[in-house]
């Protein structure tokens, strides 16, 4: 043979070379990279069965608990089957009020609780209570507030308006807009409020 032939089919079996190699290569599917980082922000902690116990100096001013408590990385705690809080009278172990609700989210950032669903408070020393869609119980402040539709059940009558404020165990209230009929005691009024 020939150096020319040779050479020819030197070149001959590296372009086949080249071109099965290429082949093979060009089948691998390049991994995709990634286009953006996936950051988590479910929660990082499931706890069932809660029970929460709030003090001051040694005291028992309240008791949470719920189902299930999902516990976020910014501290942050979310009750999606609902929560009941007990509040307690300074000796820690007569009950004052009650709130309970069918969701509950706690901000840790702003140190409030927002309940929704079928939310009640009743103070059982009053006998009294409310219920509303939603509310918000601010406990550094002992303040609970809503700006939703309320209803106000004590043992002589029923009172209905839209937002309230009141303290943390409902002994003292205010709807800020009352709505319906309110029986006024004549009796306790000041004399210059009352015309004939």
């Amino acid at each position: 043979m020939k150096a020319t032939e040779r050479n020819t089919i030197r070149m001959a079996c590296g372009a086949l070379i080249l071109s099965t190699a290429g082949v093979l290569v060009g089948c691998q599917e390049k991994a995709a990279e990634p286009t953006q980082k996936v950051v988590y922000t479910g929660p990082t902690i499931e706890t069932s069965n809660v029970t929460t116990l709030f003090s001051d100096s040694a005291r028992l001013q309240g008791r949470l608990t719920a189902v299930v408590e999902h516990t976020f990385e910014n501290g942050d705690l979310v009750y999606p089957k609902g929560m009941n809080i007990v509040f307690y009278a300074k000796d820690g172990t007569t009950v004052v009020n009650t709130l309970r609700g069918n969701y509950a989210k706690y901000t840790r950032a702003e140190n409030v609780y927002f309940v929704r669903g079928d939310v009640r408070v009743r103070n059982e020393q009053k006998q009294q209570g409310m219920r509303s869609e939603e509310l918000y119980y601010d406990r550094p402040r002992a303040r609970i507030y809503t700006n939703k539709f309320v209803r106000v059940e004590t043992p002589t009558e029923i009172l209905t308006g839209h937002g309230l404020e009141a303290n943390e165990d409902f002994s003292r209230y205010k709807i800020l807009k009352p709505e319906g009929v309110f029986t006024i005691d004549q009796s306790q009024a000041p004399a210059d409020s009352v015309k004939p």
